[in-house]
């Protein structure tokens, strides 16, 4: 230990080092952010100056990298995406780490893309903008409402939802896509679900144990969005024990619905009234579409298939 102590003893001595250290400890006094930390500090002595020249040399160290920011996948700081800011501690000076702007941006992304969560549908459905929308005649109405329906969602006061139908590829799930987004951008949680795998899925979970905890997901989401339905294959176990009971619950807890469908209501209406066993159960089919019908908004898309 003593052959240490003298050893930087000596080196502390050296001429060339003691001038390089001077200027050095001369450009720290010189930056104009730690001016501004000392004039606001006016109670930082020489001496815990003196005492805190290793932070002060990594304050500015860090600085002149963020002046310099390469943007946040290259940051240089040895905490990336974070910066110091300068403390006053007990007896000397401390830094303290907080989130760049672009980290602070990039958490917030990513916190609301967390709120878009989906099942069996397609990645640029989740990227989806109403900036990205074609606004063409045939999408107009749809749009608006979209938007509209996006901008004053209140889950948990106003149930009502939208109900999209018209032929394949005309832009039905994109804009529910959008409204997913706009809806995130307000912290509001969707859930987008294609309903032909889903209702596999839930048959399939009746074996794994994982039933309950899949209809509780989609019971309670802020807001649902059932893709595609009318594309599955009844069964009047999936109409009145899965499609029944989450209606049900969201009616109830005023948890807004939006559906797209190649089927207007009443074609809906029929399919739900088949059963597996080949017969029809219209009552039952009328008691899903009741919460159905009251809760959406009907809006027919046409136009040419985009997916051609």
């Amino acid at each position: 230990m003593e052959s240490i102590k003298s050893a930087m003893e000596q080196f502390m001595k050296n001429r060339d080092f003691m001038q390089q250290y001077d200027t050095l400890k001369e450009q720290l006094y010189e930056d104009r952010r730690i001016q501004a930390f000392l004039k606001e500090h006016p109670t930082v002595t020489t001496e815990v100056i003196e005492r805190s020249l290793t932070k002060l040399f990594e304050f500015k160290g860090e600085r002149t990298n963020c002046d310099a920011c390469p943007g946040l996948d290259a940051c240089k700081n040895m905490i990336q995406g974070y910066q110091p800011e300068l403390i006053e501690g007990r007896g000397r000076i401390e830094l303290q780490y907080n989130p760049c702007e672009l980290k602070r941006k990039y958490d917030e992304r990513k916190q609301q893309q967390e709120l878009i969560k989906s099942l069996h549908v397609p990645k640029e459905i989740l990227q989806a903008s109403f900036d990205q929308l074609d606004q063409d005649n045939e999408r107009m109405t749809a749009s608006a409402a979209a938007l509209e329906f996006a901008i004053n969602a209140q889950p948990g006061e106003d149930g009502r939802g939208l109900y999209f139908y018209g032929q394949f590829g005309v832009g039905k799930t994109y804009i529910m896509g959008a409204i997913a987004q706009e809806l995130a951008d307000r912290n509001i949680e969707t859930l987008l679900v294609y309903t032909p795998d889903f209702f596999r899925e839930i048959k399939n979970s009746l074996g794994d144990g994982t039933f309950n905890e899949k209809i509780e997901k989609v019971k309670r989401a802020q807001v649902l969005i059932l893709d595609d339905i009318g594309a599955e294959n009844m069964s009047s176990w999936i109409r009145d024990e899965v499609l029944g009971v989450i209606l049900q619950y969201r009616m109830m807890e005023k948890l807004p619905t939006l559906y797209t469908s190649n089927y207007d209501l009443d074609e809906l209406e029929e399919h739900l009234s088949y059963s597996e066993k080949g017969g029809i159960e219209q009552l039952k089919a009328k008691r899903i579409m009741e919460r159905i019908r009251h809760y959406t908004k009907p809006i027919f898309i046409k136009g040419r298939n985009r997916r051609s």
